[in-house]
């Protein structure tokens, strides 16, 4: 099975057991009642709400503007039918340019490491060949998938995803709240490993502290999968 289909099938499963997990609304008995409502919505408009609504944001790189001005937000994504529309509609990181991000994180985090909420954290990081382009779509696409059905034993530690477009390598990174959490961060890191199909030592875990402070050197990993 590829990746991308394994994926979706541990999502899809997800979803139903998230569905059959909330209680349903009415009996039996009223479902007569039901059918007399014109604003119950029909199979083609129902929507299947997200755990949690997310945001996607976009970076354009422009070196005549401040980074933070270079940030702008796309949209919300509150459900598995928004999350598609928008993903079927704006372009894949593939073709971005060099110098531009995409970021999908939690609503009301900023994907940047002084927001409080990420700035006790770090990051899976994966690089990308440049020539890899099916694999670098493959890989975001498998990452969103993995964040928004919560398939994580320990999902309330992420934080949200960023793609970056580099002229070297391009860098997919997957951000959690606590460096500290190690039996968390290894959780996550290990079902990345297996669900991406990743090689060994593709896989590095960095605390943000230590980017936040590197001096034109590589930033060292404190965990490798």
């Amino acid at each position: 099975m590829m990746a991308s289909a394994q994926v979706q099938a541990v999502v899809e499963e997800a979803s139903k057991m998230q569905q059959q997990e909330k209680p349903k609304e009415q009996n039996d008995d009223s479902a007569g009642e039901k059918e007399e409502h014109s604003d119950v919505p029909s199979p083609r408009t129902a929507r299947h709400p997200l755990e949690n609504v997310w945001t996607l944001w976009y970076l354009e790189n422009d070196r005549t503007k401040h980074w933070k001005d270079m940030l702008s937000e796309v949209a919300k994504i509150d459900s598995v039918e928004t999350f598609w529309s928008l993903y079927y509609t704006i372009r894949p990181p593939s073709e971005l340019k060099v110098g531009c991000d995409y970021s999908m994180f939690k609503m009301g985090i900023k994907p940047m490491w002084e927001d409080e909420a990420n700035s006790r954290g770090g990051r899976w990081l994966i690089s990308v060949n440049k020539n890899s382009k099916a694999e670098l779509d493959r890989l975001w696409l498998d990452i969103l998938l993995m964040m928004t059905a919560r398939i994580f034993a320990n999902s309330e530690e992420i934080c949200g995803a960023v793609i970056n477009i580099r002229a070297k390598n391009n860098k997919i990174s997957l951000w959690t709240a606590n460096g500290s959490n190690k039996l968390a961060i290894l959780e996550i890191g290990q079902k990345l490993k297996l669900f991406l199909h990743l090689q060994s030592n593709n896989l590095q875990y960095q605390l943000h502290s230590d980017a936040m402070c590197k001096a034109n050197s590589s930033v060292k990993s404190i965990y490798t999968v």
